[in-house]
């Protein structure tokens, strides 16, 4: 009996990352490989979602944008320790291809893979690369792309999958949408796992200073940081408003498929799952995001007329009431929001990057 092939992902420790990388451990296993997850203990987080058969190894790697200046000069060392090791484990059990998703915790996997010249290639979600996937970019086989197009260093080969999303994402894609109207609706606000403050600071108020029609009828689902879990509930409570704070909603995919608006920042899974499930946002892009990513990951959807981008400066009250009226005070054109970001999601796209993974496998 033949071996089953093994695929090693490495993803770093942000949902932006971990998403996609469960997405395509998903059709991996369906397709009969075995897969291992490289990560470090805060990507370890992310991992509650992926199948139980994915086995975690928790490796040891740094970043020199966090600690003191012994930690900045121990980062070395720890991250060759980290591929020495990872060489160790895919001596014993060689991988058919290894792929990163890009972040900190996955230059030990990467590194290794290009020490041992093992095939590889790296899935880029964001529109500008990321610092470790730009170190990488000139030593893989390939390049896939969430985004499109993304900025790529010249003679770079790449191709253009989409950003996957998971299966309970896949479940929801292009669930009917429900318009606005006279009757209960709903509005989703998730924040990403970096920057969701301004959004606890604006949305609330947004919400309570909509028209009384529209405000009637509102429940709202608020994603918020556990430093700002206590005044957002209490906020919403103090106006009447219908709301559900949670530092971690674990049914994003279902309660966006519920509802008539997604206020979000754009990070690329965001994006993605607002494209494959289909509804009318407001997007806040991340103003420190690397290379303002953000903003341009939101702005396909904006030019489709599927999401209304407001840059995080101008984010104020007043103007985000009146976006959030626009849009529940106008069934018509929040149908077509709805179908515009539909039209620009790509529910195939792990199932076409695990094509690409076969590929190289074949070509060992």
């Amino acid at each position: 009996m033949t071996k089953q092939p093994l695929l090693v992902i490495a993803a770093g420790g942000t949902g932006g990352h971990m998403f996609p990388a469960q997405a395509l451990a998903e059709v991996m296993l369906a397709k009969g490989w075995r897969v291992k997850l490289s990560t470090d203990a805060r990507g370890a987080r992310y991992t509650g979602g992926f199948p139980h058969t994915v086995e975690i190894e928790q490796v040891a790697s740094a970043t020199f944008a966090r600690g003191g200046l012994l930690a900045k000069l121990a980062v070395p060392f720890r991250i060759l320790g980290g591929v020495f090791g990872a060489m160790r484990k895919m001596r014993r059990d060689r991988p058919a291809v290894v792929v990163g998703f890009g972040g900190y915790p996955t230059i030990p996997a990467m590194g290794a893979a290009f020490l041992m010249k093992l095939p590889r290639m790296i899935h880029e979600q964001n529109g500008v690369l990321g610092r470790v996937n730009a170190l990488f970019s000139k030593r893989v086989d390939l390049v896939a792309c969430g985004t499109w197009p993304t900025e790529l260093p010249e003679g770079v080969q790449s191709q253009h999958v989409g950003n996957p999303v998971r299966n309970t994402v896949l479940e929801r894609a292009g669930a009917g949408y429900i318009e606005p109207g006279d009757y209960p609706m709903s509005v989703l606000v998730i924040g990403g796992s970096q920057g969701a403050r301004i959004l606890s600071d604006t949305v609330p108020a947004a919400i309570a200073a909509l028209p009384a029609d529209i405000l009637s009828n509102l429940r709202v689902s608020h994603q918020a940081r556990d430093e700002d879990f206590d005044r957002v509930t209490a906020f919403y409570n103090e106006h009447g408003i219908k709301a559900e704070v949670q530092p971690f909603f674990r049914d994003v995919p279902a309660r966006m498929s519920e509802a008539q608006l997604v206020i979000s920042r754009s990070g690329a899974s965001s994006v993605a799952d607002i494209s494959v499930i289909g509804r009318p946002s407001i997007l806040v892009p991340f103003a420190a995001a690397t290379g303002d990513h953000q903003s341009v990951n939101a702005r396909g959807l904006a030019e489709a007329g599927g999401a209304i981008v407001i840059p995080e400066n101008l984010l104020e009250v007043e103007a985000l009431s009146t976006q959030i009226a626009l849009v529940l005070g106008n069934p018509t054109g929040a149908v077509q929001m709805a179908n515009a970001a539909l039209a620009l999601g790509r529910p195939t796209a792990a199932a076409d990057l695990a094509g690409l993974v076969e590929t190289l496998a074949n070509k060992e």
